[in-house]
């Protein structure tokens, strides 16, 4: 049986693990933890039954609660396969990034490694430009090399 677990939005790697450390000392008859990507808030949980889901989870910091209805594997398979996406980043591009310790703060590509999913940025406003590597998915493009900068509105 599949079942979904609510867990506190930002802590899904911390309740995985958690789930898998009390499944394992228990010894409790559950056959997969999964945090799909992009699922915020969630973790999927196979169990043999609900009083094992339940066992699982039971007391545990970051999860909540589990959702009433267990599911069927025809409705979570579609966040378990792996997409091929395109890799739209380039040499040159204005990216913003999205993920901590750097969030918000603007940088200019000046690498991209399709291969391990990585991009080598420098922030536009350091003092020195130093050379950082990044996951793609913490960067989003913001401007493409090329392309003008939208002007800021004048004041009347």
């Amino acid at each position: 049986m599949i079942f979904i677990l609510k867990v506190t939005t930002n802590k899904e790697e911390q309740a995985v693990d958690l789930v898998a450390n009390r499944v394992r000392t228990k010894n409790l008859n559950v056959y997969s933890i999964v945090r799909p990507h992009g699922l915020r808030g969630y973790i999927i949980l196979e169990a043999e039954t609900r009083k094992d889901a339940e066992e699982a989870y039971k007391n545990l910091p970051y999860v909540k609660n589990i959702l009433k209805k267990p599911l069927e594997f025809i409705e979570i398979k579609h966040m378990l396969e792996p997409t091929i996406e395109e890799i739209k980043i380039e040499k040159g591009d204005i990216v913003e990034v999205i993920a901590e310790p750097l969030k918000r703060e603007k940088a200019r590509v000046v690498r991209v490694n399709k291969a391990k999913e990585e991009v080598v940025i420098e922030l536009l406003e350091a003092a020195v430009p130093i050379p950082i590597t990044r996951k793609i998915d913490d960067v989003r493009v913001i401007r493409r090399e090329g392309e003008e900068a939208e002007e800021e509105p004048k004041p009347l």
